[in-house]
């Protein structure tokens, strides 16, 4: 590991981790706490009142540490830009939802129109300032390229938005968005130092920013992310495998993400196909499986763990 990895870990670490004694007694004086559904796990009611957007140890840090390094590494940027954008999307929702105390926060269509925004902008400077092709890499055969043509910037769109709302349904466990997203980062950190990519500063930073937001929002959570932190991951998430031309492999590393999303798809189809039954006992999956008596702790393991070996499986696949 180069030099300038470690060192952007530790200033990330250090920034986030250092933060956190400052902001979440400046989360809990404005009063945003995070407001529990009556109709989820009786066990999350407790939760009601803590502190939520904790998402901007995130953002800041991953931002700080990135603006360090953007001149000798510019091709950091487009990834900078969708995890930042992202991430004033979810803050934006967050202030209106807890501190403006409008429940539903953004309207669907207000937050749909800033994600295709932010996507737009990354798309047309991936085209129009870099060399990075839309073309992605097949897995398991190296060399290889998938090419849609024309249609590779509906995709990139679709990749891209549904990664983010994967991500967003993924946090809803104490540290579950956080270690599952911390093994995907860990795992673009490899591999952009072994292909030299140049965006090897600010997947290390989110690396070490995560470490240190997780001593915060480890069970019993001190704080939660919110969609803050939980798009912004989703943007890191989407722009790291772009800039790799590794879209594909968001398919096999962020499998946690996508299980959460298909819970919900599923749960609402099959609901509305069966006249009122449920597929699940709840959904995003991690709540069916809390549902079964699973703890907290378990669950966050569990999909922790999943996420790691998929990425072990991804790196044997390139």
């Amino acid at each position: 590991m180069s030099k300038i990895s470690i060192t952007a870990v530790m200033i990330s670490f250090c920034i986030s981790a250092l933060s956190g004694p400052i902001l979440i007694p400046f989360l809990r004086w404005l009063k945003c706490g995070q407001t529990v559904r009556d109709d989820g796990p009786a066990a999350h009611l407790k939760k009601s009142g803590t502190p939520t957007m904790g998402g901007i140890l995130i953002l800041a840090s991953v931002a700080a540490t990135s603006v360090i390094f953007a001149e000798d590494y510019p091709r950091i940027a487009p990834v900078l830009f969708l995890t930042v954008g992202f991430g004033l999307i979810g803050l934006m929702d967050d202030y209106i939802k807890v501190v403006c105390r409008r429940s539903l926060g953004l309207t669907a269509w207000q937050k749909l129109l800033g994600q295709l925004s932010v996507t737009g902008i990354f798309a047309w400077y991936l085209i129009r300032y870099t060399d990075v092709s839309l073309a992605m890499k097949i897995p398991c055969f190296p060399g290889r390229y998938l090419d849609f043509g024309v249609w590779n910037i509906p995709i990139l769109f679709f990749i891209v938005l549904g990664t983010a709302n994967g991500t967003n349904f993924t946090d809803g466990l104490d540290g579950l968005a956080g270690s599952v997203t911390l093994m995907v980062a860990v795992f673009f950190s490899v591999v952009a130092l072994g292909t030299a990519s140049g965006i090897e500063p600010v997947t290390c930073a989110a690396a070490g920013a995560l470490l240190g937001f997780l001593l915060f929002n480890v069970h019993p959570a001190q704080v939660f992310m919110g969609d803050t932190g939980s798009l912004a991951l989703g943007g890191f998430v989407a722009g790291c495998a772009y800039m790799m031309q590794m879209p594909l492999y968001i398919a096999i590393v962020g499998v946690i993400y996508l299980a959460e999303v298909f819970s919900v798809i599923l749960q609402v189809s099959f609901y509305k196909v069966s006249g009122g039954r449920r597929l699940f006992k709840m959904a995003p999956l991690h709540h069916h499986f809390e549902l079964c008596g699973w703890s907290e702790t378990r669950i966050t393991a569990l999909f922790t763990i999943i996420t790691a070996l998929m990425c072990l499986a991804a790196l044997n696949m390139l």
